[in-house]
C-alpha cells in the first residue's frame, strides 16, 4: 500500500506544493511547527532516509537546500532548521522548519494552524522565491 506521501505525490491527496522535479517533491506540512514548515521527500518510496542510495540522498539534500533558500526569502526567520525523525510516516523525508531559536524545532511544541487561504499564500511566497 502506498504511503500518504506517495499518494500526495500522485495527486490523490491534495497538498500545498512548493517544488518538484523528476525525483523529489516538497510541500507544506499541514501540522506545521512554524509558517513555511516544509517536507522534502523522494518520489521513490523508501522507508528510511539512510536506506536511499548515496547519490539519491546527496541529490535530495541539494534539492532541500534550494527549497530552504526559498523559504528563507519568503518567511521571516533566522535560519531554516533541518530535522529528520523518520518514524511518523514510513517514507523518507526531511523537515525544513523556519526558526528563530533552537527551541522552535521541538516536536512537542504545539503545532500551528492556518486556513486554506493562509497555506496557499505561504506556499505561493515560497514557490515564487524558488
Amino acid at each position: 500500500m502506498a504511503t500518504i506521501f506517495s499518494r500526495i505525490i500522485a495527486g490523490e491527496i491534495p497538498s500545498y506544493r512548493i517544488a518538484e522535479d523528476d525525483r523529489f517533491f516538497a510541500f507544506l506540512d499541514i501540522h506545521p511547527m512554524h509558517a513555511g514548515h516544509t517536507l522534502v521527500v523522494p518520489k521513490l518510496e523508501t522507508d528510511y532516509l539512510f536506506d536511499l542510495e548515496d547519490e539519491l540522498l546527496a541529490d535530495m539534500m541539494l534539492f532541500a537546500k534550494r527549497v530552504a533558500k526559498a523559504i528563507e526569502k519568503a518567511v521571516e526567520c533566522r535560519r531554516v532548521g533541518v530535522m529528520v525523525i523518520g518514524l511518523e510516516v514510513p517514507h523518507a523525508h526531511i523537515h525544513l522548519i523556519p526558526i528563530q531559536k533552537e527551541g522552535d524545532m521541538n516536536p512537542a511544541n504545539p503545532k500551528m494552524t492556518f486556513t486554506t487561504e493562509q497555506f496557499k499564500e505561504i506556499a505561493s511566497r515560497i514557490q515564487n522565491a524558488f
